[in-house]
């Protein structure tokens, strides 16, 4: 007889096999244009040029340009839409968010020697959310191909343990791919083939037809990114800069999904009706990553630059917490429903990721006091992204990572024109996808906007940013891998203030 679970409230365990997918990577490897908002007003491109605490981010050698130290602080407000079509059926879903997106200081010291061409020295700290996780999406239809039972079907499947294993074993003594298969198991989800409680292979107790589906997901959480910066400029002509970034982060996933069909009944087994499967996973960690950059003026008035950062090395934690009830007719237990859960949180050992590294060439012109023009361009190998633990548990996902990603490059362009105390500033920005299916993800499309204005001793600035990116990519990593098509945009405005030391 199928076994139903206490409720253990506040339990915690370990256990060995996390459940990450190449999404779970790309969250940390891709990057995001966040700043200063005279930073995000022209889109980042200011590897060439520097002068701005968030320019640091993209070349080190930009805190050297700095003729006066500065310090300053921004705010910004996130609101995030996401559209989308399941099997013909249209739904939207939005969320909003506001933060203190940036803080820092540079201090620049000027060499009083005047026989040596090394004339000044900057030191920086800077702080920038280089992501925010905050989202909100839903999704509704009816799939006439798969049900959620696929998913436990090809876990339990996958492990090839007999039916009585997952019939006599305890919840929280499992590694996660074997309590999908357990929970699938214990809520009548999925039967040994032939009822054969020794069989290792799983049948599906959902009657074929058409399938009533939604999903809710909500995100929260940020990846922060502390920096401490040192350059310096010789004969003011050229600059070298070194950044060492610390990262922390956290990032909570709820997701529930619910299913529910009308088809004819299974018979002489239990036929599932209705499905709810609901799940909360709590990452957090830290990392660390370096930069090295150098400027150099062509010309007076033409600067181009190069810089490259390392890959960013990370230590994550996971908490998992999962809960699955279903209904239908034939249970054997006394009821028509059943529920598996443990409401434990459940405690993985840590795990590594390391992303790939960048190299940006840049290229500036400075019209004097009136104008600037500066393009960046990126290059990152996203198949280079790879998990690790201390067993072979990451293999499958880094093979994927290998064979899916590839190289990608990131073009930035902005543009800058003063008039007396006001600047007024513009940016854009293309992202190639780093799938090398590029209907997984798509390129990213983005155009910003910005004017600032020049107090005695103070500059205000203020920026709007407009990001889209669509992407198809199933509601599960396996099983139940139809696309979700999703058209997400991103719309933010960020405030700076900023003070001459």
């Amino acid at each position: 007889m199928k076994k139903q679970l206490l409720l253990l409230f506040g339990a915690m365990a370990f256990g060995s096999v996390q459940a990450q997918d190449v999404a779970d990577a790309l969250r940390y490897a891709q990057d995001n244009i966040n700043g200063t908002a005279r930073f995000r007003a022209m889109s980042g491109a200011f590897g060439a040029i520097g002068g701005d605490l968030s320019a640091i981010n993209v070349n080190p050698a930009g805190s050297a340009v700095f003729a006066n130290s500065q310090v300053g602080a921004s705010l910004s407000s996130y609101n995030t839409k996401n559209k989308s079509s399941y099997f013909g059926t249209k739904t939207s879903d939005s969320d909003n968010a506001f933060d203190l997106n940036q803080a820092g200081v540079v201090f620049v010291l000027n060499n009083p020697m005047q026989n040596t061409g090394w004339k000044k020295l900057a030191l920086s700290v800077n702080y920038d959310s280089a992501n925010r996780f905050d989202n909100a999406f839903f999704t509704a239809g009816v799939n006439t191909n798969h049900s959620v039972a696929d998913y436990f079907v090809h876990h339990a499947n996958q492990l090839g343990l007999p039916a009585n294993f997952y019939g006599n074993a305890y919840f929280d003594q499992l590694s996660l791919r074997e309590r999908q298969a357990f929970m699938g198991y214990n809520a009548y989800i999925i039967d040994p083939l032939g009822g054969d409680p020794n069989s290792n292979q799983f049948i599906s107790n959902v009657p074929n037809g058409s399938y009533a589906q939604d999903n809710f997901t909500e995100t929260t959480g940020y990846n922060g990114k502390v920096t401490l910066n040192a350059s310096s400029s010789y004969n003011d002509r050229f600059y070298f800069g070194i950044n060492l970034n610390a990262y922390f982060s956290e990032y909570t996933k709820y997701s529930s999904f619910y299913e529910q069909n009308d088809n004819d009944p299974l018979m002489g087994r239990p036929s599932v009706n209705s499905i709810s499967f609901d799940q909360q996973t709590y990452t957090y960690g830290n990392g660390f990553s370096f930069q090295l950059g150098a400027i150099a003026k062509i010309t007076q008035a033409f600067r181009a630059g190069l810089s490259y950062e390392s890959p960013t090395w990370y230590e994550f934690s996971d908490e998992v917490w999962q809960i699955v009830y279903s209904t239908g007719q034939n249970y054997g237990n006394g009821s028509n429903s059943a529920q598996t859960d443990s409401n434990m949180l459940i405690l993985y050992e840590p795990y590594n990721l390391r992303t790939p590294g960048k190299f940006t060439g840049s290229l500036g012109y400075v019209f004097g006091k009136t104008a600037i023009l500066s393009a960046d361009y990126s290059v990152k190998d996203y198949s280079n992204t790879r998990f690790r633990s201390g067993g072979d548990y990451f293999r499958p996902v880094n093979a994927a990572m290998s064979n899916q990603l590839g190289m990608a490059g990131e073009l930035r362009i902005g543009a800058e024109v003063r008039a007396k105390a006001w600047s007024f500033r513009g940016g854009f920005r293309y992202e190639e996808s780093p799938y090398e299916n590029v209907d997984t993800i798509g390129d990213l499309t983005s155009f910003s906007a910005g004017f600032g204005y020049q107090f005695p001793r103070t500059r205000l600035d203020l920026s709007y940013t407009f990001i889209q990116r669509e992407t198809q990519q199933g509601l599960f990593a396996q099983g139940l891998t139809d696309p979700v098509i999703n058209d997400a945009t991103n719309n933010n405005v960020t405030l700076s203030l900023i003070f001459e030391l």
